[in-house]
């Protein structure tokens, strides 16, 4: 399998992922859309995941490598029907070219946190095995506001209630985010814009207890990365066949 991979800063990467790739023999390119790396051909690829970002979707003006980024989506999903992954700027990005709207948050979520499975959650082929609630990681201060059209809502929170979409089986997007590893809160605390939103929903100390809740957090973390994993893949490969 080919995957590609967009970023959008060079420390929001695929995370405890790119073990699982490298034991799976998987081959997977980066595309760091931020330094200016031209959106690519998605064709000469099998499957797309699109990572975070500090930027928001309608940063078009200071980022406009976005508005290409959206219409590639738009080519791997609609046209090619190619399996996809989104995680958090991944997720709205995935939205956004289905057709629906993403805003900001009425509440921005920040923090070790868990979010459940809808009744369709429960029976999705990307969610099996996976523990309900789910504790991920959670820095985001937008959000998808509608469910596109042909697709469903997975998972919900008490501040978001879009937290992950599933279109048509084959396209997925998360808000939140399960890829991480011991050095992800530290690396992203280093972020101007996450760590201005982190201190305005945790305050000055958040980093910190942010770090420690993390830590705690990361072997129930990487195991469920390691199904959710196995489920996309799994759902991939059937796609790839």
């Amino acid at each position: 399998m080919r995957l590609a991979v967009f970023q959008h800063i060079n420390v929001e990467h695929p995370g405890i992922f790119r073990e699982f790739l490298a034991a799976d023999g998987i081959e997977w390119t980066a595309f760091e859309l931020d330094e200016g790396e031209p959106v690519p051909d998605v064709s000469a690829f099998d499957a797309l995941w699109v990572m975070g970002g500090p930027m928001d979707v309608w940063e078009v003006d200071e980022h406009p490598w976005l508005t290409d980024e959206v219409s590639a989506i738009k080519r791997a999903v609609l046209e090619r029907r190619m399996p996809y992954f989104g995680f958090c700027l991944g997720h709205q990005l995935l939205a956004l070219a289905l057709g629906s709207k993403v805003g900001p948050a009425a509440r921005p979520e920040v923090g070790m946190m868990e979010v459940v499975a809808t009744g369709e959650g429960k029976g999705s082929a990307l969610f099996r095995g996976l523990p309900d609630p789910q504790l991920c990681l959670q820095w985001h201060s937008a959000e998808v506001k509608s469910v596109p059209d042909g697709a469903k809502c997975l998972a919900t929170s008490e501040d978001c209630a879009i937290q992950a979409l599933d279109y048509q089986g084959y396209a997925f997007g998360v808000q939140y985010h399960v890829e991480i590893t011991g050095k992800t809160v530290a690396e992203w605390g280093a972020v101007p814009a996450y760590a201005t939103a982190l201190e305005q929903v945790l305050g000055r100390a958040g980093l910190r207890e942010f770090e420690s809740a993390c830590e705690t957090a990361l072997p129930a973390c990487n195991a469920l990365a390691r199904q959710l994993y196995d489920n996309f893949m799994n759902i991939a490969a059937e796609r790839t066949r």
